[in-house]
C-alpha cells in the first residue's frame, strides 16, 4: 500500500526547546493513524508542520506527494484540517460556516450546494442552518467542524485532538464518521491522549517528550510486555499494596489501573497468587488477583517509565477519563 504520509528525521526547536526531535513515520493511504500522547508530548506542533503550518527546524515530510517545506501552501490545498477549538467561527451560523470554507476552497455554486446538503446531513443539523455556532453542542459544532474541514474532499485529513470536552455519546458518534470517512479511502492522521480512540486506529504512534516511543498497530505496541506479565489486584487497600509490591524482587514496578493495581513482574513464571499471599500475610485484603492482558494504559506507562523525567503535560485519558 502507497504512503499518504512520509516523515524523516522531523525536528522542530523553539530556541533551546526541541518540540518535536528526530521523528520518522509514514502512514498509508485510507489508514486511521492515531498519534497518542500527554499535553505538551509534541502532538499537536508534529500535526501543524505537516500542515504547512509550522516550518521545521531540520528533517523532511511529504503529504500527499508535495514536500511540506518547499511547498506549504501545496499542502493546504490537498489536506483537511480540525484543529482542538473545532475551527469555527462562533458569531456566523451553521450555514454561513458552511459558505465561508466553500469560498474558502473554492467551490463552486453548484459544487457548493451538493456539500453544503452532505454536511448538514451528516452533522444531523437540518432545521438548525441559521443557529449561531456558539449556540451549538459540543457534538454538533464537532461535526460541522468536521464537515467544514472535508467539504472539498480532501484525501487526507488532519484532525487534533478533535474530542476533548466532549461527552462519551458525540465522541462515539464522531469516531463513526472517522470510520466511514477511512472506508471512503480518505487518509486520517487524529492526535487524541482518550486510549479508548487510540485503540480504534489502524496503528498508533505513541510520542512522548517529543520522541516517538513506540509504533504500529495496537496489538504490536503490547509486546513490549512480552515476558513480563501483568497481575490486577484488586483490594481496598491499594496504594499499601503498591508499597509491599515495589519492595517485592519478583515485581518490576506497580501503577493505579483505576481502582485496581496492575503489577509488571519480572518473569513469566511466577505465579499471581504468590502475590496475593504476600500481600494477606501482610494484613491486606485481596479481593481477586489475575493475570490480564496489557491495555495502552500499560503500554504508554511503560513508556513513561523509560523516559527521561520531563515533567511536562497529563497523562492520557483511559475510556473512563482515568489518568494513565
Amino acid at each position: 500500500m502507497s504512503n499518504a504520509i512520509e516523515v524523516r528525521h522531523l525536528t522542530r526547536r523553539f530556541g533551546q526547546f526541541v518540540a518535536v526531535d528526530d521523528v520518522s513515520f509514514d502512514v498509508r493511504r485510507g489508514e486511521i493513524f492515531g498519534f497518542l500522547g500527554s499535553n505538551g508530548a509534541g502532538k499537536s506542533t508534529t500535526i501543524r508542520m505537516l500542515c504547512g503550518l509550522l516550518k521545521p527546524s531540520s528533517g523532511s515530510a511529504s503529504v500527499g506527494g508535495v514536500d511540506v517545506t518547499r511547498d506549504p501552501e501545496g499542502v493546504k490545498r490537498r489536506i483537511g484540517y480540525m484543529s482542538q477549538r473545532f475551527s469555527l467561527y462562533e458569531l456566523l451560523t451553521v450555514d454561513q460556516n458552511i459558505r465561508f470554507f466553500g469560498g474558502v476552497y473554492g467551490l463552486d455554486d453548484v459544487k457548493l450546494a451538493a456539500r453544503r446538503r452532505f454536511v448538514v446531513e451528516m452533522a444531523g443539523l437540518a432545521g438548525r442552518e441559521s443557529t449561531l455556532a456558539r449556540d451549538l453542542a459540543g457534538g454538533w459544532r464537532q461535526r460541522l467542524a468536521l464537515g467544514c474541514a472535508i467539504l472539498h474532499e480532501p484525501a487526507i485529513l488532519f484532525l487534533d485532538e478533535p474530542t476533548g470536552g466532549v461527552d462519551p455519546v458525540s465522541r462515539r458518534q464522531f469516531w463513526r464518521l472517522i470510520d466511514t470517512l477511512s472506508h471512503a479511502g480518505v487518509t486520517v492522521l487524529v492526535t487524541t491522549h482518550y486510549l479508548d480512540e487510540a485503540e480504534r486506529c489502524h496503528r498508533v504512534a505513541l510520542i512522548h517528550a517529543g520522541r516517538l516511543a513506540a509504533i504500529g498497530t495496537t496489538t504490536e505496541v503490547k509486546r513490549i510486555f512480552e515476558g513480563r506479565p501483568i497481575v490486577e489486584i484488586r483490594t481496598d487497600k491499594a496504594i499499601e499494596a503498591m508499597r509491599l509490591l515495589d519492595a517485592t524482587p519478583d515485581v518490576e514496578k506497580t501503577s493505579l489501573f483505576g481502582t485496581a493495581v496492575h503489577a509488571v513482574l519480572r518473569d513469566a513464571a511466577i505465579r499471581p497468587e504468590a502475590l496475593a499471599d504476600r500481600l494477606r500475610s501482610s494484613g491486606i485484603d485481596v479481593e481477586s488477583v489475575a493475570l490480564v492482558a496489557p491495555s495502552l494504559e500499560d503500554v504508554f506507562l511503560d513508556v513513561i517509565d523509560k523516559a527521561p523525567r520531563t515533567g511536562s503535560g497529563d497523562a492520557p485519558r483511559s475510556a473512563g477519563g482515568t489518568a494513565a
